[in-house]
């Protein structure tokens, strides 16, 4: 039976301006998805879709219009992966339907993922690149959170992590320079940072110039990010890096990111979850994925001013499952 759809694009105030290695935002804007059936249950979810791909809540909004004669209740991953490629499109659609059958069922979305039930988990707080003093600032205001994730570039590096390190002796850090390192920059650095305690670098060259990850000893893992979309991307990173970020805008959804998470751990990848920023229905789907993950990065939340009903629980480091009345 088709679907009645509602699509709604939203904008979500951060609390401060958030700079990474290509650009700096001050709201966040989302598409939002309502699937209902002719029972008038309905599942949502939410897509902040790949930016730096081009896409924008209009134009994912656009795409899902155009396929609504599609969008019936039987539509399975499979079937949606044929009508849309990987990104934020499908990404909404597919965990909207996740949420949808588990009112229609009463079968939570984790179950029927074939997964053990839900444990809290700690989540990455991200600090976002900025002046030494900004992020001395952040950093202190940090001071409970376990792992922080630093946003880095090509001039501003090191010297923001030793700045962390000095506030948060106990933190785990991960670093996530967003393709903005080059080769002999990155072999400079792997010294310093691994003094400064750093345990994992986020993808530090371009994707498509990380081929000289191939022959370099790194004594820190480094997981591909913009260089991992969905499974297709696999056969290329598995000789470059030792662990992959997965984020459902980036691979269309949460029933293609729990395959690639567990076929990048059947080869040997450790698994980081992440987001593209986004509210607790954005969290919700990815927390599945997070069961699986070595690293969890699922903090948008607690970069905006506000939430959705029913939010996700935050509690100095550690996110809580979601409720069902959010998503699931």
């Amino acid at each position: 039976m088709t679907l009645r759809v509602a699509v709604t694009i939203e904008r979500w105030p951060l609390l401060e301006p958030f700079e990474i290695a290509r650009e700096t935002i001050r709201d966040l804007p989302l598409l939002h998805l309502t699937l209902t059936d002719a029972e008038g249950r309905g599942g949502r979810a939410e897509a902040a879709g790949v930016d730096y791909e081009g896409e924008t809540p209009e134009g994912m909004a656009t795409t899902i219009r155009a396929i609504v004669p599609a969008l019936r209740e039987d539509l399975d991953g499979a079937a949606l992966a044929a009508l849309l490629p990987a990104g934020g499109a499908r990404n909404a659609i597919d965990c909207a339907l996740w949420d949808l059958r588990a009112k229609q069922t009463g079968v939570p979305a984790w179950k029927v993922a074939g997964l053990a039930p839900l444990r809290p988990l700690t989540t990455a707080f991200t600090l976002g690149l900025g002046a030494a003093d900004n992020v001395r600032r952040r950093a202190r205001a940090a001071k409970d959170m376990p792992l922080i994730k630093l946003k880095v570039d090509h001039t501003r590096h090191i010297d923001l992590v030793r700045i962390v390190r000095d506030e948060l002796p106990a933190s785990r850090i991960v670093v996530d320079a967003n393709e903005s390192w080059t080769p002999a920059l990155l072999e400079s650095l792997l010294s310093a940072m691994v003094t400064e305690g750093v345990e994992l670098i986020e993808q530090p060259l371009p994707r498509g110039g990380d081929e000289a990850l191939e022959t370099m000893a790194a004594p820190i893992p480094i997981a591909a990010d913009e260089s991992c979309t969905d499974r297709t991307s696999l056969a290329a990173l598995v000789s470059r890096y030792q662990a992959v970020n997965i984020k459902l805008d980036k691979c269309g959804g949460l029933t293609e990111a729990l395959a690639l998470a567990r076929a990048a751990r059947a080869l040997g990848l450790d698994v980081m979850v992440g987001n593209m920023c986004g509210t607790s229905l954005g969290m919700a789907p990815a927390f599945l994925v997070a069961q699986l993950a070595r690293w969890v990065d699922l903090d948008g939340p607690l970069l905006q001013h506000s939430d959705r009903p029913h939010a996700m629980t935050y509690t100095t480091g550690t996110v809580h499952p979601p409720e069902p009345e959010l998503w699931g």
